[in-house]
């Protein structure tokens, strides 16, 4: 490998939504030009929205493009092993100025079967949250395929589901199958498998600037929904200078990191890295090199970059594949 690896940032892909609004600007410094703007991807290989290198010698360069000539460099031994040169994760902003869609997103299985993609298991880290924003999750208590149908006919499907108020720094892991909803009000990291595959079940009605309403896939969820009532708030430790364990899952595993000082990494090589900064400022130090970031910013670290210094004070999400 002639080309030497380095901390790598990405041109955010900005997707205008109906809920969408303007704090991923404002919070997140994102370089938004509509009042509707819902999404920042941060690092992604879905189909027709792959990341672009914006920083050092490989800048314009694509992630596809980079980890088809460095896949073990890049994503890791271990990770190429398992999953070929697709890179399994997919990292965003989500800003809802107005509710989200009712949705749930199928299993590995199903996703695989309908669709020719992974299941999207996903977690939400509360960055911003306005007095009272709720998130809906899960079933409030053990349902049935024919309940839920029933409460779709008469319009009662809310009165089914889990409502819970949120506060900044809340997190929330959501297995395949569970019923979901972001809240109007909130600003949110997700990390989550690389699928789009989403299925709507109810939209409160709306219309977009064409008086149209959005698609509902009610016959396609009907098999992907877990009925179960499901515990999906996740609690963490806050150890400063520490990698904090939130999730660990089969997916990915990610940890909470109080930055205040500076820590030494030393990597095995298995697997690539990526950091959200949710708070502060940090830099990494690798090679001679200083690399700085902000809040809102989005870093891989390629699995090639085994030893590096974080420094500063902030919060940061760190992800890897364990």
């Amino acid at each position: 490998m002639n080309t030497e690896l380095y901390p790598l940032q990405f041109d955010p892909i900005l997707k205008e939504r109906i809920w969408g609004g303007e704090k991923l600007k404002t919070v997140l410094n994102k370089p938004i030009e509509s009042k509707i703007t819902g999404e920042s991807w941060e690092l992604s290989t879905v189909e027709g929205d792959v990341s672009t290198i914006a920083n050092g010698v490989l800048k314009g360069k694509s992630l596809t493009a980079i980890i088809e000539e460095f896949p073990n460099e890049i994503l890791g031994t271990a990770v190429y092993s398992k999953f070929g040169k697709q890179f399994p994760l997919l990292f965003k902003y989500l800003d809802a100025r107005e509710d989200l869609s009712i949705q749930v997103h199928p299993n590995d299985a199903l996703a695989k079967e309908r669709h020719n993609s992974f299941g999207k298991t996903e977690m939400w880290y509360i960055m911003q949250a306005d007095v009272d924003a709720r998130i809906i999750v899960g079933f409030k208590e053990d349902s049935n395929k024919e309940e839920y149908v029933q409460s779709l006919e008469n319009k009662t499907l809310l009165n089914l589901l889990d409502d819970v108020k949120v506060k900044s720094g809340d997190v929330f892991f959501l297995e395949t199958g569970t019923v979901h909803a972001i809240g109007a009000g909130l600003v949110v990291a997700e990390i989550q498998q690389t699928s789009d595959i989403t299925y709507r079940l109810y939209d409160f009605d709306r219309k977009d600037a064409q008086g149209n309403t959005r698609e509902l896939h009610i016959d396609l969820a009907l098999d992907a929904i877990n009925y179960d009532k499901v515990d999906t708030f996740k609690e963490y430790t806050k150890e400063m200078n520490q990698s904090n364990s939130i999730v660990d899952c089969p997916y990915f595993t990610t940890n909470f990191v109080p930055l205040d000082g500076e820590i030494t990494l030393n990597k095995n090589g298995e697997s690539f890295t990526v950091y959200m900064c949710i708070e502060g400022d940090f830099e990494i130090e690798y090679h001679n090199s200083t690399f700085n970031y902000k809040k809102g910013d989005t870093v891989l670290i390629p699995a090639a970059m085994k030893n590096y210094l974080l420094k500063g004070k902030a919060s940061i999400l760190e992800v890897y594949i364990s």
